[in-house]
């Protein structure tokens, strides 16, 4: 005997949202469940550290602010009452950590100008170090190097965006825009033009240069 079964049509999983998965890690580090808040910090410090240099903080800085934001997320684990806030106040937390990182460089600055000449001679005075960055450290190939050069030359808003784009596992467009200050509807339209213009710097610096394939 035949049996005849209906064709079910699949329904598609609804997305799951960064700010659902922050919920959802709080609640389970309060169960003892620490994995799953190292698995959270891994997939949104990338969003922390732009939201930060967004604010002007510069890179060391920023990623004092991602880690000192992540700490007193842990110190408040459990004394948070709406978990579904959680990112919003992560983003928040970063937001006011780079206000205060950039206004006591600023008023580090202005001290310094008030300084006489002769105090500004010797370290006080030194340059900036110019050993490269862990990001430059990175590419490995040349290929990864000739793309990073096109990108550094795209306009700010540009690379912020696709940076936050890229690194997220899932970028939720709501929390990008809360970041980098680009209103939602405008992300995909942006995205596009950013990666034409991005197309089009490689393929003027490419020239004659061709690429080996593996």
């Amino acid at each position: 005997m035949t049996r005849i079964t209906e064709d079910v049509p699949e329904v598609d999983e609804p997305e799951v949202s960064l700010g659902d998965r922050a919920a959802a890690a709080l609640l389970d580090y309060r169960e003892g469940k620490h994995q799953a808040l190292a698995d959270f910090v891994k997939e949104a410090t990338p969003l922390l550290w732009h939201t930060a240099r967004a604010q002007g903080a510069d890179r060391e800085h920023a990623d004092d602010v991602v880690q000192n934001t992540w700490m007193a997320l842990v110190r408040n684990a459990h004394t948070i009452q709406e978990p579904h806030a959680v990112l919003k106040w992560l983003l928040v937390t970063a937001k006011r950590g780079a206000w205060e990182v950039v206004r006591k460089q600023r008023d580090d600055q202005k001290r310094r100008t008030e300084l006489p000449d002769d105090l500004l001679d010797g370290p006080v005075g030194a340059l900036p170090s110019s050993d490269p960055t862990p990001e430059t450290q990175v590419l490995e190939v040349e290929r990864d190097r000739f793309l990073w050069r096109a990108v550094l030359q795209l306009p700010d808003r540009c690379q912020q965006l696709l940076r936050l784009i890229s690194l997220a596992d899932r970028p939720d467009y709501k929390y990008i825009s809360s970041a980098i200050g680009m209103p939602v509807g405008s992300i995909g339209s942006n995205r596009g033009r950013c990666l034409a213009k991005l197309r089009d710097i490689m393929e003027s610096d490419q020239g004659d240069r061709t690429w080996e394939t593996s």
